[in-house]
């Protein structure tokens, strides 16, 4: 699976996560390797980098600024699903590695 220039937008997060339905993710990858920017309400910047298995999985990394101006950094780990329009689902599991690193999960999908 190739994530290359596919935009992605939130469709659901746990209370604990920052990004929300105004969070824009733009994906970019070359070979196996994935990173993304984005940015939306509660996120001024955030840049994300991580490895796609064969079957489509991301592992990733992530930091962000968010509007207090507090640097948050934590891990991630998606895995896909194709929906009927052809378009990618992503279900993720993450962990905040700073701040009160606490767990979540969330729902991306292409648009």
């Amino acid at each position: 699976m190739n994530y290359n220039d596919k935009i992605f937008r939130l469709v659901s997060n746990t209370k604990n996560g920052e990004t929300c339905s105004e969070t824009t993710f733009h994906y970019k990858q070359i070979e196996n390797i994935l990173t993304s920017e984005y940015s939306g309400e509660k996120i001024k910047y955030g840049h994300l980098i991580g490895l796609v298995d064969e079957d489509g999985n991301i592992e990733m990394r992530y930091h962000q600024i968010n509007n207090k101006n507090e640097l948050m950094t934590g891990i991630c780990k998606s895995k896909p699903e194709i929906l009927e329009n052809g378009k990618i689902r992503l279900y993720e599991n993450w962990e905040w590695t700073s701040g009160n690193k606490s767990k979540g999960q969330s729902i991306i999908e292409e648009i």
